[in-house]
């Protein structure tokens, strides 16, 4: 019943799911996990991104992420290592998460996507990693749950293809995923946000046996929602979609740590049938309430048709938020980030070239130019690059 009303809901547009967005829904009073800490929601569920409510890794658990991490190398088209191959990072979600990540039609991104400013990015490595936007809009994790499912057909067709990529090459996935018209909170035994982890535990093992050197995969819940008046997946399910991702990563935890396979989750060891989890950015905040690192949603970072798609403001700051996490993360060091950002061309080595190369960037105004990240391209840009130039590699 429900896959034939969201057919339905699907073939007759948006329009009758939503109105205008509900700008005076600056709040819902409840608390980000990151600043719940050892707090609990409604009484029972405790804050914290990991065990014990912390947002710190267990170390076991870092440790292993290390060891994946080591894992993740270039490699050939049939996925045999290769100093000249690829590590290709690829999305898997639904509409705000290709919205987010690539912000257009893959591979024409728009720039305040995490893809463009990570093109923008002189920190990126631009020489071995290729990012590619897999997410499909309107696409839940029952269509992504399976190694079968026609959409891993469409990514590898019309993105992996055309990107000059394989599905051999992929090591590491961002997940965003949602389920669509939730009924049910917390705390009901049934809550959408039971489901929505069991599905997460489903999607994680499918990609497992798509991408079969797949080592990472870096989650993420969904952002505010408390503007939607479209009823795809309003509050306060948005919020709860955090404690789906927080205890599909506990249950690793646990499962790796001894424990028993989580009757939810399911069976996740990273050794075996499934990819080693970790947060990617947690980007949920109160609306306007500033959380402690100082987020906040406001209604005009949404699309004004529906409240719950994210507008130019949501797709920057989520971009921005994710290539954050990628360069500042010890389980990406060796494969996303430059290992040398003065050699601006990235042929290996620091020349003349990247001189007159970030020079000519520099004089067209190229983003690339901007240098030290300032959002504008100054003549302190390029004292920064000449600094770092002169001190090599």
């Amino acid at each position: 019943m429900r896959a034939a009303m969201l057919a339905v809901l699907a073939a007759i547009g948006p329009a009758v799911m939503a109105g205008a967005s509900n700008c005076a829904g600056t709040s819902t009073g409840r608390v980000p996990l990151n600043d719940l800490g050892t707090g609990h929601y409604l009484g029972a569920f405790q804050g914290g991104l990991y065990p014990g409510g912390v947002n710190t890794i267990p170390v076991m658990h870092a440790t292993a992420g290390l060891g994946k991490a080591d894992m993740i190398v270039p490699r050939d088209g049939a996925g045999n290592p290769s100093p000249t191959g690829r590590v290709v990072l690829l999305s898997i979600g639904l509409s705000n998460t290709t919205q987010e990540f690539c912000g257009g039609s893959f591979p024409a991104c728009q720039s305040f996507s995490f893809i463009g400013q990570a093109a923008a990015s002189n920190s990126v490595n631009h020489t071995t990693l290729v990012t590619v936007d897999g997410a499909i809009g309107g696409q839940t994790p029952p269509t992504w749950d399976m190694p079968t499912d026609p959409n891993y057909d469409t990514v590898r067709n019309t993105r992996l293809a055309p990107a000059g990529v394989t599905e051999q090459q992929v090591q590491v996935l961002w997940i965003k995923l949602a389920d669509a018209m939730p009924t049910m909170g917390l705390p009901g035994a049934a809550a959408d946000a039971y489901t929505l982890e069991r599905g997460l535990g489903n999607v994680v093992r499918a990609c497992k046996a798509r991408y079969p050197n797949l080592r990472i995969v870096y989650l993420t819940s969904r952002i505010y929602a408390g503007y939607a008046t479209s009823i795809l997946n309003p509050e306060p399910y948005a919020y709860e979609s955090g404690f789906s991702v927080k205890w599909l990563i506990e249950a690793q935890i646990a499962q790796k740590a001894g424990g028993p396979v989580d009757a939810v989750a399911g069976d996740l060891d990273y050794d075996t049938v499934a990819p080693w989890l970790v947060w990617g950015p947690y980007p949920w905040a109160d609306g306007t309430t500033a959380r402690s690192d100082g987020l906040t949603w406001l209604c005009a970072d949404f699309n004004p048709s529906d409240g719950t798609h994210p507008n130019t403001g949501a797709r920057r700051k989520v971009g921005a938020m994710l290539l954050h996490e990628l360069l500042s993360s010890p389980f990406a060091a060796g494969w996303f980030v430059n290992p040398c950002p003065a050699d601006f061309n990235q042929t290996g080595g620091t020349t003349v070239q990247d001189i007159f190369d970030f020079l000519a960037a520099w004089f067209a105004g190229n983003p690339r130019a901007d240098y030290n990240g300032t959002g504008a391209i100054t003549l302190e840009d390029i004292f920064a690059f000449l600094a770092a130039w002169f001190a090599g590699c």
